[in-house]
């Protein structure tokens, strides 16, 4: 998980304070208790400096609470064309069924462009798959990717940069789950082709 620093504070490099036994290889969770001789030293040692330099008055003060407008200004978009049809066609064609899984969760299904629609993709069925709405995010960005053999490959990047992925490599190389019946309405090679060369990060 992440940590959220609320109002961070910085003293300036003459205040700095070395800090024992720190090694530069800490990625996170490092802490010192206050009870220990060393964590008491270091925690007198900055709240001596906050007083030096007027910032405890800041730390004490409770997170102000926006008080903003809830929305911002209106704003016109301009929609896709035909981006209903083309999401209507895809799931029907997939037969309401996840490409890669077989997830048949209908509000978790999303009907996704193989090349990408604002880089000259096309609304057609061949021009897409339906996939689980987690699939789609790692394909939009190249992490999972489907052969011109309709097989699937999940890029090393997702265990390389989250250390995670179980769920998503051992879909690895496997087929994919549906294909259309018509083979009118399956995959055309040449778009699977140019998200694997083009977008695909393996």
């Amino acid at each position: 998980g992440c940590s959220v620093l609320v109002q961070p504070f910085f003293f300036e490099r003459k205040d700095w304070i070395p800090v024992p036994n720190w090694s530069p290889n800490i990625v996170k969770g490092q802490t010192y208790d206050t009870e220990s001789a060393e964590g008491s030293w270091l925690w007198n040692d900055v709240q001596q400096r906050m007083k030096d330099n007027a910032l405890l008055d800041l730390v004490a003060e409770p997170v102000a609470e926006y008080a903003g407008p809830r929305y911002g200004e209106l704003f016109l978009a301009r929609s896709r064309l035909g981006q209903g049809a083309f999401r209507v066609l895809v799931s029907e064609a997939y037969g309401k069924r996840c490409a890669i899984t077989g997830e048949s969760t209908l509000p978790v299904l999303e009907a996704a462009h193989i090349k990408p629609y604002e880089l000259e993709g096309p609304h057609k069925i061949t021009n897409g798959m339906l996939l689980r709405s987690d699939f789609h995010k790692l394909f939009d960005a190249g992490l999972v990717t489907v052969t011109p053999e309709l097989r699937v490959r999940v890029s090393d990047r997702i265990q390389e940069q989250y250390f995670n992925g179980k769920a998503y490599y051992r879909l690895h190389d496997q087929p994919l789950a549906v294909i259309p019946k018509l083979d009118s309405q399956r995959p055309d090679p040449e778009f699977l082709r140019w998200h694997l060369t083009e977008r695909f990060v393996g």
